[in-house]
């Protein structure tokens, strides 16, 4: 399924729904973020997804972070929720989302990394090259939240 995400967009599509979701950063040992190129809009975006009824915040991003990267991890904290009315999803089956996203700092547990049906490429990236990709902004404002090592998580 494709998706078009608008940010500030006058023109973007009303949304429809509205579902929460859970997206991780998960940093190697070497301090490089982990992302992922998503197959769905060609951009790299930091592994997460949906929550599923019956399941909590905490277990949609261990659950998402495996199914899209292979890897096994722990949330450690918030770095911020993420509910901009300014940043819609449109997908292309009808469904036009509000973002509602809570990002955690994940810990890397083990595991293997590998690409899934949802991405093309899957990498750890230093921050310094992180810059140089193509990515949504709401993706950019996560990982700059995380650099900056808040003490309390960003909230809109």
């Amino acid at each position: 399924m494709a998706r078009i995400d608008y940010y500030n967009d006058p023109q973007a599509p009303r949304p429809n729904s509205l579902v929460p979701a859970a997206s991780a950063i998960i940093c190697d040992q070497q301090g490089r973020i982990l992302l992922h190129r998503r197959s769905d809009n060609n951009l790299w975006a930091l592994p997460g997804g949906a929550m599923e009824p019956g399941e909590s915040i905490g277990k949609t991003v261990v659950r998402e972070v495996r199914e899209e990267t292979g890897l096994h991890v722990q949330p450690e904290r918030i770095v911020g929720i993420y509910s901009d009315p300014r940043h819609i999803i449109a997908f292309s089956d009808g469904e036009v989302r509000q973002q509602f996203s809570v990002c955690f700092a994940c810990i890397l547990l083990g595991g293997k990394l590998r690409v899934s049906a949802e991405s093309f490429e899957v990498a750890f990236f230093f921050p310094c090259e992180i810059e140089y990709l193509s990515m949504h902004p709401s993706i950019r404002l996560r990982i700059h939240h995380f650099l900056e090592q808040r003490t309390q998580p960003y909230f809109t």
